[in-house]
Parts: C-alpha cells; sequence; structure tokens
C-alpha cells in the first residue's frame, strides 16, 4: 500500500530541493570551484620586452649620473590586461617594468592605438602603470629635470618602452575570449619598512591609531580565468619600493617586483605542465630552480641517464670545443630563448604582474638604516651619520648581497601571490566603467577645513623641489652636505639656485615650509622642466576600482585617497558597491610628478616632502579631484577633460653619444672566447659558472624577445643542443665592458650560478650580439664556450 505524505512534507522536500540547487548554482560559480560557463567579461592578456639599451645609459630611479647599464640581470617587460563588457565599456591597464610612466611615452602610444582601433583605447581608459624599479635605462620622460642624469631624451630607451606596450596591447586585444576574474586579499608584513618614520609620527594621533603597521600590507590580487583555459594570469598591487638593487648597480633588472613576476609566471609554467601534481613548492622558482620535465623549458628528453658515469660525461664534453665566433641571423637569439613565444599553440601563455601602488615612504630595505662606517644606526630624525646623509644606508634581508635582498622580498610577494591565487572565493560581477581628467596641478583650488570649523580655500603651487630632495633617501642617499628634515636651506646652494632661477616671494609662501631648491615648476628652458598637467584616472571592473595616480604617494597619503573614495562609493546606500567594494591604487601611472604626502609629513620635509612638488596642499587636491571622479562614475555622467598635457617630443634634446664602431684585436672574430672554461672542467650545484666573450655594444641591438646569454645542455642520443637558462633566468647575468670609454673593444661576461635541481650532464654557455661597423651596418654574431660537466 503506497503511503501518502501530508503536504507540508512535500513542501518541506520542495524546499530542500530548491535550496540544494541554490547552493550548488553558488559554489560552481565561486572561483575556488569549477569554471562556469559565463560571458560576464571579455578577457585578454599580453606581455612584451622592454628591456632596452643594456649599456652606456643612465639608469632611471637614483639619479646617480656613474649609475651607467651594462648588462642584463634580468629582463624587463609590459605586462597588460583588457577587461570588456560584450556589449559594453572595456579597460586597459599595463604594467611596466620601468621606474615610472612617462606622459610621453602615454601620449604616443595613444596615437599609436587610435590610428589602429579609432576611438576603441584611448587616454580615458588606459592606464600604463611603473613597477619603479630602480635599475631600468632612462631618458624616457620629456620634463628636464628627469633627464638630466641620462644625458637628455634617449630615442632608443623611449622607442622599446613604446613599442612593448603597444605590441602587449595587441597581444591582450587580440586574445580577447570570454572568461571570470576573481579577486582576493591578503596580509603581507615583512616585505617594506617606513623609511621616514619621522615624517609618519607627525600625522595625527587618533589617524595612526587606526593602523596596526606604518606601512600598508595589504595586497590585492586579480585572477583571471579563461572559461575554456582556465587561469591565464594574474595583477596584483602591493606597495614596496623598487630599490632592493642599489644605486650602485649596473645590470638591469626589475628589482624585487620584477623577479615575482618571473617566479610566479614560471611557477604557473611548471604547475600546468606537470599533470597529476597538486602544488609545486615556491622554492623551486624563488631561488632561480628550474624543473625540466614535459614541454617546460623545452628540455625534455635531454636530461641524462643518472647512470652515465662521469667520464662518459667528460669524453661528450671533450668532443665539444669553443666554436669560435661567427655571424648568424638576428632572429636566431629569439628563437633559442628559453621562454616561448606568447602563445603556446591555441593556449595563451600566462602573465603575472606585480603591480605599484602607495609606496612613496616604503623601503624594501627591511633591516633598517646603519652607517656604513660605524655600522650603528642612522640618526632618526635626519637619517645622517655624523651630519652625513652619505653614510646612511638600508640593508636588505639578503645584506650585503642586494642580489638576494632581490630575491628574498620577490620571493615574499611571490608566495602571497599564490597564497592568494589558491584561495580565491570573490568574482568581480558589475559593470566596466571609467573616469578620467586632466588637471593643471600648479594652480588648483582646494577647499579644506578651516581651525574655526568653517572652511577656507587654498591653492597648489608651480612645482618646486626642497633642499631635502637633494638629501636623497636612506635606499639611495644623496651628495654634498644635504640632509633629509632640512626645512631651512642654507645660504651657499641658495646662491647657486639663482643662477638657474629665483622663486618669488609667492611660491616661497606657497610651499612653506619647504624651503626651495628648484624652483622646477618656473623654469621653462629649454623646455619645461617639470609638469603642470597631469592625469587622474579611475577605472572600474566591478566591485575593483583603481585609483590611477601619477606619482608616488605615501602611506598615509595612499589610505586618504582611498577611504575618499570609498565613501563617495558607498554613500547613500548604493547597492552596487556596498558592501565589497575594492579601492587599490596604482602608483606612478600615465604620467610621473614625484611624491604626494600628507599636510604634516610635508610639515617635516623630509625627502618624500620636500619631492611634493605643487605645495603642501597637493594631497587634498588630489581628494578632491578624485571625489569628483567617484560621484561621476557614481552617477553616470561625464566629465570635462581638461587641459591637455605638452607633447615635448621635438623640442628634446641628446646628449649621449651614439656608438661610432665596435673592433676587435688582429685574427679575433666577435662571439670568440677571450677566457673559456678549464678543459675536462665539471662543476657541482652551487658553482658559478664564467666564460668571458669578446663582445660588442649591446645599444646596437637590445635582442628584445631574444637573449644575449645562453646556457644549453646537451642531448645525448642525437647531439643537439636544447636551450636550458637565458638572460631572463635569475640563476644567469650578462655584463658587458670595454677596458676605455673610447675604446672600441669590448667583453661580455656571462656568469652562471649552477641552481641545486639542474639536471646533470654536459653544458656550454653561448653569447650573441650585434656589432657596428664604422659605416654603420649591424652585423649579429655568436659564439660558444668549452663544454662542461655538472654533477
Amino acid at each position: 500500500m503506497e503511503r501518502s505524505f501530508p503536504f507540508h512534507h512535500h513542501a518541506l522536500i520542495l524546499h530542500r530541493i530548491i535550496w540544494f540547487f541554490i547552493l550548488l548554482t553558488f559554489f560552481m560559480q565561486e572561483c575556488s570551484g569549477e569554471r562556469e560557463n559565463s560571458n560576464t567579461y571579455l578577457i585578454g592578456l599580453g606581455s612584451y620586452d622592454i628591456t632596452g639599451p643594456a649599456a652606456d645609459v643612465n639608469m632611471m630611479g637614483y639619479a646617480n649620473p656613474n649609475q651607467t647599464a651594462s648588462g642584463v640581470h634580468f629582463r624587463l617587460r609590459a605586462r597588460s590586461f583588457i577587461v570588456a563588457e560584450p556589449e559594453g565599456k572595456r579597460v586597459v591597464f599595463v604594467n611596466l617594468d620601468a621606474c615610472m610612466a612617462s606622459q610621453l611615452v602615454t601620449i604616443k602610444v595613444i596615437e599609436r592605438l587610435k590610428a589602429r582601433y579609432g576611438d576603441l583605447y584611448t587616454e580615458q581608459n588606459v592606464a600604463i602603470s611603473g613597477i619603479h624599479t630602480h635599475a631600468g635605462p632612462g631618458g624616457y620622460l620629456q620634463y628636464v629635470v628627469y633627464i638630466v642624469t641620462s644625458f637628455g631624451f634617449v630615442r632608443q630607451s623611449f622607442d622599446v618602452i613604446v613599442d612593448g606596450i603597444e605590441k602587449c596591447i595587441i597581444q591582450a586585444h587580440e586574445n580577447l575570449r570570454p572568461g571570470t576574474i576573481c579577486i582576493n586579499k591578503g596580509e603581507l608584513v615583512n616585505a617594506g619598512v617606513n623609511r621616514s618614520p619621522s615624517a609618519y609620527l607627525n600625522n595625527p594621533s587618533e589617524e595612526k591609531s587606526q593602523y596596526k603597521h606604518n606601512v600598508d600590507t595589504e595586497m590585492t590580487l586579480l585572477k583571471f580565468e579563461d572559461d575554456e583555459w582556465g587561469p591565464v594570469g594574474s595583477f596584483n598591487w602591493f606597495a614596496t619600493h623598487g630599490t632592493s638593487m642599489s644605486r650602485t648597480n649596473s645590470l638591469i633588472s626589475g628589482d624585487n617586483k620584477g623577479a615575482a613576476a618571473r617566479f610566479m609566471e614560471d611557477w604557473f609554467k611548471q604547475k600546468s605542465s606537470l599533470e597529476g601534481v597538486e602544488s609545486i613548492h615556491p622554492d623551486t622558482f624563488s631561488k632561480g630552480i628550474k624543473y625540466q620535465k614535459g614541454n617546460y623549458r623545452r628540455v625534455s628528453n635531454i636530461i641524462p641517464d643518472l647512470r652515465d658515469t662521469h667520464n662518459e660525461l667528460l669524453g661528450l664534453a671533450a668532443s665539444n670545443q669553443a666554436s669560435g665566433g661567427r655571424p648568424v641571423r638576428r632572429s636566431l637569439s629569439a628563437a633559442r630563448r628559453v621562454r616561448s613565444a606568447f602563445r603556446e599553440g591555441d593556449r595563451p601563455k600566462f602573465v603575472s604582474a606585480f603591480c605599484q601602488s602607495n609606496c612613496g615612504d616604503v623601503s624594501p630595505n627591511i633591516l633598517g638604516a646603519f652607517c656604513i662606517d660605524t655600522g650603528l644606526p642612522c640618526d632618526f630624525n635626519h637619517s645622517t651619520c655624523n651630519g652625513k646623509n652619505e653614510l646612511c644606508y638600508g640593508r636588505g634581508p639578503g645584506y650585503p648581497d642586494e642580489f638576494e635582498s632581490t630575491r628574498i622580498i620577490g620571493d615574499r610577494q611571490f608566495r602571497k601571490a599564490v597564497e592568494l591565487f589558491d584561495s580565491m572565493t570573490e568574482k568581480l560581477k558589475g559593470r566596466v566603467d571609467y573616469r578620467h581628467t586632466y588637471l593643471d596641478f600648479s594652480q588648483i583650488k582646494v577647499t579644506i577645513p578651516s581651525s574655526d570649523g568653517g572652511t577656507q580655500v587654498v591653492k597648489t603651487c608651480p612645482a618646486a623641489m626642497g633642499f631635502a630632495f637633494a638629501a636623497g633617501t636612506t635606499d639611495g642617499p644623496g651628495a654634498f652636505d644635504f640632509k633629509q628634515g632640512d626645512d631651512q636651506g642654507n645660504p651657499f646652494w641658495k646662491l647657486v639656485r639663482n643662477l638657474l632661477k629665483t622663486p618669488d616671494q609667492k611660491q616661497v609662501d606657497c610651499q612653506h615650509p619647504k624651503p626651495i631648491l628648484l624652483d622646477t615648476g618656473e623654469m621653462k628652458l629649454p623646455y619645461p622642466w617639470a609638469p603642470s598637467v597631469l592625469p587622474i584616472q579611475i577605472l572600474r571592473i566591478g566591485q575593483l576600482v583603481i585609483l590611477s595616480v601619477p606619482g608616488e604617494f605615501t602611506t598615509m597619503s595612499g589610505r586618504r585617497l582611498r577611504d575618499a573614495v570609498r565613501t563617495i562609493l558607498t554613500s547613500g546606500g548604493n547597492k552596487e558597491f556596498n558592501p565589497n567594494v575594492h579601492v587599490v591604487i596604482a602608483g606612478l601611472t600615465n604620467s610621473y610628478s614625484q611624491y604626494v604626502t600628507t599636510f604634516e609629513e610635508y610639515e617635516i620635509q623630509r625627502y618624500e616632502g620636500a619631492s611634493t612638488l605643487y605645495g603642501p596642499h597637493t594631497l587634498s587636491a588630489y581628494i578632491q579631484e578624485f571625489k569628483k571622479l567617484a560621484t561621476a562614475l557614481l552617477s553616470g555622467q561625464d566629465i570635462s577633460p581638461g587641459p591637455s598635457p605638452p607633447d615635448l617630443l621635438s623640442k628634446q634634446i641628446s646628449l649621449l653619444p651614439p656608438v661610432v664602431m665596435d673592433g676587435t684585436p688582429i685574427r679575433v672574430k666577435f662571439g670568440d672566447v677571450s677566457t673559456d672554461v678549464p678543459k675536462n672542467s665539471t662543476f657541482r650545484k652551487g658553482d658559478l659558472v664564467t666564460v668571458v666573450f669578446w663582445s660588442a655594444c649591446p645599444r646596437n641591438d637590445p635582442m628584445t624577445e631574444g637573449t644575449f646569454a645562453l646556457v644549453e645542455l646537451l642531448n645525448k642520443k642525437d647531439k643537439t643542443w636544447s636551450p636550458a637558462y637565458d638572460d631572463d633566468d635569475f640563476c644567469l647575468r650578462f655584463k658587458w665592458s670595454r677596458p676605455s670609454k673610447l675604446s672600441s673593444h669590448s667583453h661580455a661576461t656571462i656568469e652562471w650560478r649552477i641552481p641545486e635541481t639542474a639536471s646533470p650532464g654536459v653544458y656550454r654557455i653561448s653569447h650573441f650580439g650585434a656589432s657596428k661597423s664604422l659605416f654603420g651596418s649591424i652585423k649579429h654574431f655568436a659564439g660558444e664556450s668549452t663544454a662542461f660537466v655538472v654533477v
């Protein structure tokens, strides 16, 4: 007999079934579960080499005229993402392994994009941001003060960056496919310290009490998932300076953020190529170690049988002596490099970017600042040693090895990024939108609270730099008798200043208490020394809001800006953003105008305050104008484009001498080995292998998407060589030198620190280059060392 159920039992079962499917749908949509076939967004990512001239060009960041490039630590890249609504708006974000964005670079990139795509990509919806490495070629900005130490404009630096940005955006555009974006946040400590704590302490006590640290410790990460291919990239924002590499380093390097990006891209490549492996230990990548299995690194089936005896390997090596230099096609360098092109078959290459945020007062040299003569801590208020700033240096976690410090700080960011990447729970949903305007920061009227409880109107000032600017920071101290915390200046340097430009009393009063060293905003010969018109921009992807700022905000100034925008977006019960609006600052974006401190930090006049160009109310101006952008974004209203910045390309002056010619001694060819490995040599893991080649100036060809240096592994079966490591690997360094500045002769020194998990076998080191004749013709060459054994 069939049993009858009461109605409420049927209702209860139906109720549970409904909730089951609701929960099932929810979990299927979560990024930690299976991917949803959703066309919410179109996503595309791109990446392109922007390493640039690896010789003779002054590096951008420390303003040290003696710091010129002479080789490659690892390569620099432009990485981009595009997010579009299928039938709506789109945004582009580009992350550069460069010191900062450049207004001139932005102008020319936008011109190229408009020529190719019409109004699809404009200054409104394209953001170009720098990671703030201080180890990249300079000379690509347009204002005088930023290109003095590079002997003016360097067209090669500029062209490489513009080309790389354009190409990585083209890649992202051509790769647009349906996908989803997830967001995650987490705390990362011990990757940055406040290098101007005396200025931070001048902020209001009630404000400081809201925060546990005097630096921002939050990393925000986006995970991009293609509906068909799964994860295709990640971008994150975290604040720490790109100054792990010192002011005396001469090798091009992406510093700690560039290193983190290289580690994560290699980590994902290995993870995706090893079937059945759930996780790969991060140590494998942060220490320059590479697994060699499957298609990864293109060395499959070449690992020697471990049963091979040492004598057999020595015999193989002995039959492969140094080849001697020979002419080759330029394409050989690109063809032999280790990492594949942007796409691997149909699958997009994984792109990972570690973006900069409000890093103004955040140093990666976390052990603190010490006097190099006594070893004692530097003076707290002025960062001096017996009154001299030149002796006070910050120490990274790998002290005294700056390369190890770079690896450690990069590794910590990489590990946090992997943790966030693997634990996603929130998906971006909602509109894509943007707002952008130009502002003349030399004369913005700002309404601020007054002491009587009302309001008052103040103004920003024409740009000027204070005396403490010349003192530098503990990451890179200046020279002479300048010091941080100087709110007076001194008569001698004021006399020197007046030879260039004497600031009038209005400017002195406006910039007070900053004593003006360089009145850059009012210096116009041979063309403007500093910017007046600057861009500000908001990009929106669902509940994520990116604030593009053209400078370096300090920790507290960044907090105030984020809070102000967040308040606007969540006010009035707005349901679009409540309660999960994520606001991040993208520092050094679209243009560059040095620092932005709080009013209270400005009063102390440490380096960051002295470098806040537009006076004590600069931050208030930014907050006021970003609130207008946020309001327009929320209401759907347009905003005035503002005054256009100048295009000064035609006015640029370059004093960097060209490469006249390259030469070698009689009966020596380009690519010949000058100093070889010993015959029948054997090396162990951790050893340093060094080979020196006769070479030519790297400015002749920066080997874009290629390599100057290569470590190759011999395939025992068919006696062919396969690439194992190149100059984009942390374990391989390419160093270039000439015996004197006027010599046409030069050497390339290639150093390989053998990773702990390098495969035993027979190896050789190769060098690629390009020589220039007296008549201007460029010829490419290559050479190989004698083979050697690694056990």
